[in-house]
């Protein structure tokens, strides 16, 4: 899954209501194994801040090390909601985070066939996440959920297999404060009357 985040940090504060902290972001491609910026909780308040964190958890069994970063493992995505896994991380309210995101691009069956996602009043959308603090760094993962079928490509392509557990305003809110059991009905394919669906061959 290819994402983007072509918003700088002021832009997506204000988008999100929340502090655009000290680390600038101009926009640009967000992948696993990099840092990215992400909305989270500013503790117990009801202020919302951005923080960059590095996508991507250390796979099961590894342990991260600053200087052999780019030798590691990463999960970047949460499809399983009940792995022991995620579970801890899923059920703590404190440790879930939004992602934002202009833009998404998914395999569509064949060698180079893609659709790329976006909004269709364009800005900026949110993808539901989780996150915790390494002893380094804080990492995230993004939710993922089976594709809707808005996502279907034209000339008979095959579905992509998943896509980005979006959520609209008012689930945002929810994902960041919810209990487990109300946050986990937010997990499911977006509407695809608000998503600009394109085929790319």
């Amino acid at each position: 899954m290819d994402c983007r985040l072509d918003m700088a940090s002021a832009d997506i504060a204000a988008a999100f209501d929340a502090d655009p902290g000290p680390d600038p972001w101009g926009g640009g491609v967000i992948a696993i194994g990099q840092f990215a910026p992400v909305i989270v909780k500013a503790g117990r308040t009801a202020r919302k801040l951005i923080r960059p964190m590095h996508w991507g958890y250390p796979a099961p069994g590894q342990v991260p090390e600053m200087a052999a970063l780019g030798s590691m493992r990463w999960v970047g995505h949460v499809r399983n909601l009940q792995s022991p896994f995620w579970i801890g991380n899923l059920r703590h309210v404190e440790l879930r985070c939004l992602i934002p995101l202009t833009s998404f691009m998914l395999p569509a069956g064949g060698r180079s066939a893609r659709v790329r996602c976006s909004l269709e009043q364009g800005g900026v959308m949110a993808a539901a996440g989780i996150w915790r603090d390494l002893t380094d760094m804080p990492v995230f993962a993004m939710l993922t959920v089976d594709a809707s079928e808005a996502l279907r490509p034209v000339e008979g392509g095959a579905m992509p297999q998943g896509m980005p557990a979006l959520l609209d305003k008012a689930a945002q809110e929810q994902w960041l404060r919810a209990e487990w059991k109300e946050a986990a009905r937010l997990v499911k394919p977006y509407s695809g009357s608000y998503l600009r669906v394109e085929t790319l061959g």
